[in-house]
């Protein structure tokens, strides 16, 4: 029995260990460039722009701008493929802008220098039945974001499949009335991301094996704050794929293991959702402060490969005067954990304190415990403003971790994060 401690870190390697994820289906190309180019560009409102089965492949960006009620439609995810391996102008693969009420539904995207799909300044974008990822082993080549809405107005990502993401599979930002459902998000370094928009429903996805499988993030400098972010009736299991995001971006802090991560947003409920088997946290709610002390230093941009995107850690975030860094107004509630893993992932430092500080019993939800100066009323109240509440079962465990001082008044209060 002596030797049983080794033995237990000796089966953890084993099983921590990444098996390289790789996708490399056979393709058959066929080349349909020049006159798809020209639907696009001569594409009349309220038209389809209808995409035969078979395997394409492009040199450019397709681009889509300035129009109104068109549809993009193929013949399935697995008929209709495009793909931009060899591309050589442009960094997404079909670039949308300045339109109105786009639909793009059955087809896949394959390997845009940068992301796979970004539509921008656009009111009414439906994407349907896509499938987007980077083919070959998975790695920080790959470009930034799948499905990529940004400065959008009523956005729905439905029944797609993303992989292979950088950052992440299906990323939607600086949006207003935005629904995400029935996904699928796995290989990517998150697989679901929300950032600095308001009014969005994440619910009905499967993301797994993601290094984080859904993040809601609100950042600084950007053109607004996020808000009313509802996630809720999704499975979340087994995000546990090291993190491959290049030096310097944001998504680099999310730590492998990691099923749900709140950093500095408003108005956030969580609840109802299968919380299963990602080996560091289930929900983790934390400060941009925290970010600043984790995050490693970028490098130089000018080696960055061309077309790469993804939103870096921004050390001036105090200068932002309408930027708040702290989370608040939480509420997660009836969700369900468990966790087959007796010992959290150990590639990170979070993983290191929670096997140090609790051994075989980790926590499912963790607050970084940063305060903001107001965090406090001048009655001594806390602040609803930064209230943080869980109203979990007593076996779910949730811990403060007090990150600001080395972690050094950790605890393990179930009452701490309770509100009345």
């Amino acid at each position: 029995m002596k030797h049983l401690p080794a033995l237990l870190f000796f089966v953890f390697i084993l099983i921590s260990c990444d098996s390289v994820k790789t996708y490399d289906p056979p393709r058959d190309f066929q080349n349909i460039e020049k006159d798809l180019q020209t639907k696009f560009i001569l594409a009349e409102n309220n038209s389809v722009i209808q995409l035969d089965a078979g395997d394409y492949k492009f040199s450019k960006s397709l681009i889509l701008e300035g129009k109104e009620n068109v549809t993009i439609r193929g013949k399935g995810i697995f008929k209709t493929i495009l793909s931009f391996k060899d591309q050589k102008d442009g960094a997404e693969g079909i670039r949308i802008a300045n339109c109105k009420n786009i639909t793009l539904e059955d087809f896949s995207i394959e390997d845009a220098a940068g992301d796979n799909i970004k539509v921008t300044d656009t009111d009414g974008i439906t994407l349907r039945k896509i499938k987007s990822a980077w083919t070959g082993i998975v790695n920080e080549k790959n470009g930034a974001y799948g499905l990529y809405p940004v400065l959008c107005r009523n956005v729905l990502i439905e029944e797609c499949e993303v992989l292979g993401a950088s950052d992440a599979g299906i990323y939607v930002g600086q949006s207003y009335d935005v629904i995400i459902r029935k996904n699928i998000a796995y290989w990517n370094v998150a697989g679901i991301e929300s950032e600095n928009s308001v009014d969005v429903k994440i619910y009905g996805n499967r993301a797994f094996e993601n290094t984080g499988g859904i993040l809601v993030f609100d950042l600084p400098g950007l053109t607004m704050t996020g808000e009313n972010i509802e996630v809720y009736s999704n499975e979340v299991y087994k995000n546990n794929l090291r993190n491959f995001a290049p030096p310097g971006n944001i998504v680099g802090i999310v730590p492998p293991g990691t099923g749900m991560l709140i950093l500095a947003t408003r108005k956030v409920d969580v609840h109802d959702n299968q919380i299963k088997d990602n080996r560091t946290i289930g929900i983790g709610i934390i400060s941009y402060e925290l970010v600043d002390i984790i995050s490693e230093r970028p490098e130089d941009p000018s080696s960055r490969d061309r077309g790469r995107s993804g939103q870096g850690v921004d050390r001036k975030y105090k200068q932002d005067l309408k930027y708040d860094p702290y989370p608040g107004d939480i509420l997660i509630y009836e969700n369900h954990f468990s966790s087959r893993y007796l010992i959290p992932d150990l590639r990170n430092p979070f993983g290191k304190i929670f096997l140090w500080k609790f051994g075989f019993k980790p926590p499912q939800i963790a607050w970084d415990g940063i305060k903001p100066e107001g965090y406090l009323l001048s009655d001594g109240r806390e602040n609803p403003a930064y209230r943080i509440c869980v109203e979990e079962s007593e076996d779910v465990k949730r811990v403060i971790l007090d990150a600001a001082n080395d972690f050094k008044g950790l605890t393990a209060d179930p009452e701490a994060l309770s509100c009345d």
